[in-house]
């Protein structure tokens, strides 16, 4: 199955693998919207979980960002190429794009996913569940006991934060660097292996 996954990932087109992952992040969002219809009140109640003044954006969601970023880093240097095989999509989504186009697709990702799996499941359901079902969602990382393990133990880290601060905006901070760094670092590194130059 692993390997008709990557197949199915190398077959894909840029165009394609793009609609894709966009078509994906609108569902998660179209889901978002469907059960805050059913499990909020009003969206004034939805609104009172996000909170763009709060000063722990910055140490719990940029703080914490941060040091997720630097543990991958130091993980990567140390353990295996292959504990960081998630059959190639990653690599196909950021080697090749801009700067600008990577940290949008941070974004997208980071709104869609906290939104759903925070901002609407963990605040109804609790940590645990939400927890395990974002970490089953991303379906490519079952393949890999590390991968897995690592996307359990970030989701439980997020998942905490938010339990913390009750403050959407700061896992979606923290969500969205994580993701726009480890991209530019797939991105440099494919720049590197090829001995091309960012010219952006």
């Amino acid at each position: 199955m692993k390997d008709r996954y990557k197949e199915t990932v190398a077959a894909l087109t840029e165009k394609e693998l793009l609609f894709h992952l966009i078509a994906t992040q609108i569902l998660l969002l179209t889901i978002s919207a469907i059960l805050g219809m059913i499990l909020f009140d009003s969206v004034s109640e939805f609104l009172e979980i996000f909170s763009w003044d709060d000063g722990r954006i910055l140490t719990y969601g940029l703080g914490a960002g941060a040091l997720v970023v630097a543990v991958d880093l130091l993980l990567m240097k140390y353990l295996p190429r292959s504990y960081y095989d998630d059959g190639g999509l990653n690599e196909r989504i950021f080697s090749n794009r801009g700067t600008l186009q990577i940290a949008l697709i941070a974004a997208m990702v980071a709104v869609s996913e906290e939104v759903l799996f925070r901002g609407i499941i963990q605040t109804h359901t609790g940590l645990v569940i939400s927890s395990i079902i974002f970490a089953v969602v991303h379906y490519r990382y079952l393949f890999n006991w590390f991968l897995f393990m690592n996307i359990v133990v970030l989701s439980f880290l997020i998942g905490y934060i938010y339990a913390v601060t009750g403050n959407l905006a700061v896992t979606i901070v923290m969500h969205f660097f994580i993701d726009f760094f480890l991209g530019l670092i797939i991105k440099f590194k494919a720049r590197a292996a090829i001995g091309g130059t960012d010219v952006e």
